[in-house]
């Protein structure tokens, strides 16, 4: 008798591809979250279970690490070859920071629920 074979799982750089469009790590075709922060129970197609899969603050941390290698380079040099009024310039620097937070932040956590899922790790919150 030949034993029931194991599902095979993508490799970890194709499931984080995947997870930062926004889709299932294991199949691509789900959606990887219900709502702007929220991931899935499971996968709507494959029926994968992600509800154990817990980033806690891990996304946030990474979000401002990248949100700071990117904005602070491109501050200075637009800073210092400019000569803007002081409101224009906290005004356009902060909104900014803030577009590239809220577009950064779902994909650190999507990014994280990949590496999490695709290594096999336990999550936090299931047995």
């Amino acid at each position: 008798m030949n034993a029931p074979s194991k599902p095979i799982r993508p490799e970890m750089g194709i499931a984080v591809r995947r997870a930062l469009l926004g889709r299932c790590p294991n199949c691509g075709k789900g959606k990887l979250f219900s709502s702007y922060l929220s991931p899935v129970n499971r996968c709507s197609v494959c029926n994968e279970f992600y509800g154990d899969i817990r980033t806690d603050d891990a996304a946030p941390w990474i979000t401002i690490l990248l949100v700071g290698l990117i904005a602070v380079p491109i501050v200075l040099a637009v800073e210092s070859s400019t000569h803007w009024p002081l409101w224009v310039s906290l005004s356009a620097w902060l909104l900014f920071a803030l577009t590239l937070t809220l577009a950064l932040l779902p994909r650190a956590k999507a990014c994280l629920i990949a590496i999490t899922w695709s290594m096999q790790t336990p999550g936090s919150g299931g047995d």
